[in-house]
């Protein structure tokens, strides 16, 4: 069988249509270093022949499902593989596969019951040599549910989450506002004007909520779009400084540093305004001392020149045990508050243009971020 492909993923897709082809046999396909072995899927892959018989168990099946190799060859699929529906049917006699409906050819991904409760997710293919033939091999796929527990925690824990941080500006927006309508007039000017700036401060943090929100979607979806153009890094460094001692911080606190010459970076501003404002506010919230902000070029991924940006700070910095999970979900790295998602938005951002993030400890012991963006030139340009 050729192989078009070449790595551990093409070798197990190779595998899978081979379980299919019932003139195959499935022990092993190809020779050499292309030998193909149905342990290299990931999933489980569990073969019968046109008796019901299992043929093939991989190891990802013994696995998944705690049933060793050996128990499970040669013996009928529905005593090798026992499952039964959410509400205790037997699976393969309430299907039928080699005897029911002669048009089916699949059965599509369903959570079923193995004894003693053990959940997997499972898929099935008939293979026949006609449409309506008798079927000559029945191919399982396998997977385990850890995975799908997880993203329901995550996503349990990111409504939580939600709940939590709406709720309070919320209550504040309209217990004002209530406050508001019902005596106005009993309200010196100066009051009203604190009263309206704390609604309008609590709103756009609800606004930023819900842009985090949505970023999340899209970065998880991989449809987060992206609206190149020349984008200076070292104004906008600049320009993010600016906004933050405009608003209180001492300019003193902050060190630019520019390296010329610097690329032309083709970018979102937006979306670089993100990723900037979200590294500079961390560093001067959770850290301390002066900020240093470094521009310089650097090589980035695939042979390209690109820009990097260096943010670091004074501070404790953050443990070495926690390094690993600064970019991940909620993740804190203090108790000063916060959603715990900026630092993950910024990774898919930066991800999303084919720049790299790290983080580190910085020359003053602070955390120090560095991420590099390439110069992504438009092809029509090169």
């Amino acid at each position: 069988m050729a192989v078009g492909m070449s790595g551990p993923r093409a070798r197990a897709e190779a595998v899978v249509r081979a379980a299919e082809d019932p003139d195959v046999t499935v022990a092993g396909v190809g020779s050499g270093d292309h030998a193909l072995d149905p342990d290299d899927l990931p999933d489980g892959l569990v073969v019968a022949d046109e008796t019901g018989r299992v043929i093939c168990f991989n190891a990802a099946a013994t696995r998944i499902t705690a049933v060793p190799r050996a128990a499970a060859l040669g013996r009928p699929l529905e005593h090798a593989l026992p499952l039964e529906d959410l509400k205790g049917r037997r699976w393969w006699e309430l299907t039928d596969p080699y005897g029911g409906l002669a048009t089916r050819v699949a059965q599509p991904e369903r959570n079923l019951l193995l004894p003693g409760g053990r959940e997997v997710l499972v898929s099935a293919r008939y293979v026949r040599e006609s449409p309506t033939g008798p079927v000559r091999r029945l191919v399982v796929s396998l997977r385990g549910t850890e995975a799908r527990r997880r993203n329901e925690r995550s996503n349990a824990e990111l409504i939580a989450t939600v709940a939590h941080e709406l709720r309070s500006p919320l209550t504040s927006v309209k217990g004002f506002t209530a406050t508001l309508l019902a005596k106005w007039e009993r309200f010196t000017d100066d009051q009203k004007r604190l009263m309206l700036e704390t609604v309008y401060a609590d709103a756009n943090r609800v606004t930023r909520l819900i842009t985090e929100l949505l970023d999340i979607s899209r970065i998880d979806s991989g449809r987060l779009e992206l609206r190149r153009q020349p984008v200076d890094l070292s104004a906008a460094v600049e320009r993010h400084v600016q906004a933050l001692t405009a608003s209180g911080e001492n300019p003193g606190r902050f060190l630019v540093r520019t390296c010329q010459p610097l690329p032309v970076v083709w970018a979102d501003p937006d979306k670089v305004d993100q990723v900037l404002g979200n590294l500079l506010e961390n560093a001067v919230r959770h850290g301390e001392g002066t900020v240093t902000i470094e521009v310089a070029s650097a090589p980035a991924k695939s042979d390209e020149m690109g820009t990097a940006v260096t943010v670091s700070d004074e501070g404790p910095g953050i443990p070495e045990e926690s390094m690993g999970r600064v970019f991940t979900r909620f993740w804190r790295g203090s108790k000063r508050g916060g959603t715990g998602l900026g630092l993950y938005i910024v990774k898919g951002i930066v991800e999303a243009h084919g720049g790299t993030i790290t983080v580190g400890r910085g020359p003053g012991g602070g955390a120090e971020f560095r991420f590099i963006l390439p110069v992504s030139t438009p092809a029509y340009m090169k």
